[in-house]
């Protein structure tokens, strides 16, 4: 196929979202032997936690990063807190734009802390901080981008950023995410009307139906298309009264499915850009969730154009041109080294 779009290193994309670090700990048991039935009204319990790690997160800091693998300079907009200086750090080292990350002094960067145990049980406790305080920042009026993400952020911030996307002009991809509760029916059926493109995952597809009050056609006839991730089984690209479906790419070994959909969503982006039509750009998201999958961490996996236009090819039996996009750029440490 031809490539389209824009000269790599252009500014494809403005991402609003959260910025956050990930503390993510082993539990060498089991939730259930540990938690007594019968006390759960008097709950008390500790778990050691053997193996502690820290990473960089957030969906957009996430979105941005794999964009900025694919050789793009997408711009976040988003707010993090006092202790940002190693995430700041690492964003100015790999070439990423921090014009428009807010600092605030008397707030800490949005935080995660999840306890897995033997059985890939989770607890999570996440703490938003900054990320409440992101709406205090407006989208400016002309930020060189062709397209907007609106991903899981503070719920004012997903209210205003959308609004400003929607009055500037700039066509955007609705991802509610862990966000949707949020949000009443009218208020989601605002986004979905402003919206270019809205992207969920086939739990938060249902989620948004019923909280909506608008079936997937309804949806569909207000958006250029709804795509529905499905995990291992792929996903499906709702449009024109059409459904592309997208086989999923293999993955070696499944390390860590976290941050997989924010690198299937950098993917779109790339090829919506370029004028791809949704067999391709469904195509190279999926493997982009495929080789996050195969790493732990949001953002620790690394590709290069040769490797992915390789891996495309073997995984769908067609060659893929990816204008220039990719680089296998020495990556800064990781969180917990920071």
């Amino acid at each position: 196929m031809e490539s389209a779009g824009p000269m790599p290193g252009a500014r494809t994309a403005v991402v609003c979202g959260s910025l956050a670090y990930d503390n993510i700990m082993l539990f060498r048991g089991r939730f259930g032997e540990q938690i007594l039935p019968d006390k759960v009204h008097i709950l008390n319990v500790a778990f050691e936690v053997p193996e502690f790690r820290r990473e960089f997160g957030g969906c957009a800091g996430n979105i941005a990063y794999s964009l900025t693998l694919l050789g793009d300079r997408p711009l976040m907009l988003a707010a993090a807190g006092s202790d940002f200086a190693p995430y700041r750090r690492r964003i100015e080292q790999l070439g990423m734009d921090t014009a428009l990350i807010s600092e605030l002094p008397d707030q800490l960067t949005a935080q995660a802390y999840i306890i897995t145990d033997l059985d890939d049980n989770q607890i999570t406790a996440f703490h938003p901080g900054a990320m409440n305080h992101a709406h205090c920042r407006e989208l400016p009026a002309d930020t060189g981008a062709q397209l907007g993400l609106i991903s899981p952020d503070g719920r004012q911030a997903m209210l205003d950023h959308a609004r400003q996307m929607h009055e500037s002009g700039l066509p955007f991809m609705f991802d509610p995410g862990q966000g949707l509760p949020n949000f009443s029916g009218e208020e989601l059926r605002d986004f979905i009307r402003m919206a270019s493109w809205v992207a969920v995952n086939s739990y938060e597809a249902e989620m948004l139906k019923r909280a909506s009050g608008w079936n997937r056609e309804r949806i569909c006839s207000e958006v250029e298309a709804l795509i529905v991730t499905e995990g291992a089984q792929g996903a499906r690209i709702y449009h024109a009264d059409e459904c592309e479906t997208i086989p999923p790419a293999r993955v070696e070994e499944v390390v860590d499915p976290t941050g997989c959909g924010d690198a299937f969503r950098a993917g779109l982006a790339y090829g919506i850009v370029r004028g791809w039509d949704w067999k391709d750009s469904g195509r190279l998201a999926a493997l982009l969730g495929a080789i996050k999958a195969g790493s732990a961490g949001t953002q620790n996996h690394r590709f290069d154009r040769e490797r992915l236009e390789r891996e495309f090819k073997e995984n769908y039996g067609y060659e893929i041109d990816l204008g220039g996009g990719g680089t296998d750029a020495a990556l800064p440490d990781r969180a917990g080294a920071g």
